[in-house]
């Protein structure tokens, strides 16, 4: 079992560098402070490909809300290409489950609005900014649909117009919240090729963005990443990060790669008491009570 919190040595500083930290709420109703996160530490080089998981209510969320400048850290510190991250900026996207579609947009709107109203778009000209948007509404599919407004769009097309917008902005760091995690099983499925051919799988790693993508979906995390952070609960900690060795490009025979089935049972086995615990289930005489409706990994 693999427990590395750095990448392989390399003379490249990390894109993103999570030392010591740790994030404390106030309880809404008792006043008391909560842990969310205790000492999480992650060295993220560029051009990775990490996925987070863990059960529901482990901070995989606040995790990403510090690295996005949301949230701050309570102790620990936070840092980009060697700098302290200290609020949301530019250099860092971030695309979440619900879309976040304005409703009143088009698609070309919506795609473009981060270039017409942000700082990415405040050195381009409006020539520049409108071959922006057309190249990235061509690059997720969504050529002939502009002038569409997200109630006309399925889901699958709603969150293309979610991730052409992340992309149009320019970030080097893509930051992803389960953003497949509303659609249907064969949509998911087509969306994690999709976007593995955006991020640049074929590319070199240093001409790749870096991407942190939550998610609950275990099989979903090994085909995607280049490694895979397991976190446990109560507070939320790093109890494991596995180097996923497929090979790249994956594709869907990747799927049937036995390295895939052996890491998909190993992060299901360090997570799979408290995912139980966490919808209520609890182990009575070596059987499992409540936890009928917990998804355990099929390949």
């Amino acid at each position: 079992m693999d427990n590395i919190l750095s990448s392989p040595s390399t003379a490249a500083a990390p894109k993103l560098r999570l030392q010591s930290v740790s994030k404390s709420f106030i309880a809404p109703h008792t006043g008391q402070p909560t842990l969310a996160v205790d000492d999480f530490t992650l060295d993220i080089q560029t051009g990775e490909f990490i996925c987070v998981v863990g059960p529901s209510g482990c901070g995989k969320s606040t995790v990403m809300n510090m690295i996005a400048g949301l949230d701050t850290p309570t102790t620990g510190s936070i840092q980009k290409d060697g700098q302290p991250i200290t609020g949301p900026g530019a250099d860092r996207g971030v695309m979440f489950q619900d879309y976040a579609l304005m409703p009143w947009q088009s698609v070309r709107d919506n795609v473009g609005f981060g270039l017409r109203h942000g700082t990415p778009g405040l050195h381009l000209s409006a020539a520049q900014r409108e071959e922006r948007i057309v190249h990235f509404i061509d690059l997720v599919g969504l050529r002939g649909s502009e002038r569409k407004y997200p109630h006309q769009l399925s889901g699958g097309m709603r969150q293309r117009v979610a991730l052409a917008r992340l992309l149009a902005n320019g970030p080097d760091v893509l930051l992803m919240d389960e953003p497949l995690g509303a659609l249907d099983a064969q949509t998911r499925l087509i969306l994690q090729m999709e976007l593995l051919q955006i991020w640049g799988q074929t590319a070199p790693r240093e001409q790749r963005k870096t991407a942190v993508f939550i998610t609950h979906d275990i099989e979903e995390a090994v085909f995607l990443a280049d490694r895979v952070v397991v976190m446990s609960s109560h507070p939320g900690r790093v109890r494991a990060v596995l180097d996923i060795d497929l090979p790249r490009p994956r594709t869907e025979s990747s799927r049937a790669d036995p390295h895939f089935g052996r890491r998909v049972e190993e992060i299901w086995a360090l997570i799979r008491d408290e995912a139980r615990r966490a919808i209520g289930g609890s182990q009575v005489g070596g059987s499992q009570v409540g936890a009928a409706t917990e998804k355990t990994p099929s390949h």
